[in-house]
């Protein structure tokens, strides 16, 4: 049982660092939060649904996000119906599924018809134990505003298909939440260069 209690905790951390990064408001205590805190609030039997987390926006409160936290080892459909159900509902267009267990292409089905307009990310238990942006070789990125990438291309005089690309399968562009048609600035420490800035589109 403590294994698993230091497992959600340790995940936990990771999306709430995660939704700061993205830009989401996260209080420092909700970071900061000790596993005796932890332990406290949710108890020792943490329920999986307790966990349950919905940000907005610094810059936008109606921009919404929630973490569905599934207590079944394998996801089907109709729990994911249920969820995209509640984001519609509530007129969150935006979510992240935490899973045990990879979907299957089945259950993975109702996401993608629903894709235009609402956007449920899943990220496997596995992947968030460990926060890859405090990795020393990940430099430090920073997603564009539409205005930002217009002036972009403008000063350079690019098309946006001529900048480097990240997939959005990357792991960093999927920590970020990044989506194809955005613009993400990378900024490299150089010893003897100093900063050294790139830009990528995201495909």
């Amino acid at each position: 049982m403590d294994e698993k209690v230091n497992r959600l905790f340790r995940i936990r951390r990771t999306l709430m660092q995660m939704l700061s990064d993205r830009g989401y408001l996260v209080g420092d205590f909700e970071i900061n939060r000790t596993k005796a805190q932890f332990l406290d609030h949710f108890g020792k039997h943490v329920n999986r649904e307790d966990l349950v987390i919905n940000k907005t926006k610094r810059s936008d409160s109606s921009d919404q996000i929630y973490v569905f936290w599934p207590e079944e080892p394998r996801v089907g459909v109709n729990a994911i119906r249920t969820y995209i159900a509640r984001m519609k509902n509530e007129c969150v267009f935006r979510a992240i599924l935490v899973v045990q267990q990879n979907l299957t292409a089945i259950a993975r089905k109702p996401t993608e018809e629903i894709s235009e307009k609402y956007y449920l990310e899943v990220f496997q238990e596995t992947e968030l134990l460990v926060n890859i942006r405090e990795h020393s070789l990940i430099p430090q990125h920073q997603l564009l505003t539409p205005e930002e990438k217009k002036t972009l291309l403008k000063i350079y005089t690019l098309k946006e298909t001529q900048l480097p690309r990240i997939q959005t399968k990357d792991p960093i562009a999927r920590y970020y939440g990044l989506m194809r048609g955005q613009v993400v600035k990378i900024i490299r420490s150089n010893e003897t260069a100093g900063k050294y800035v790139t830009y990528r589109l995201v495909v």
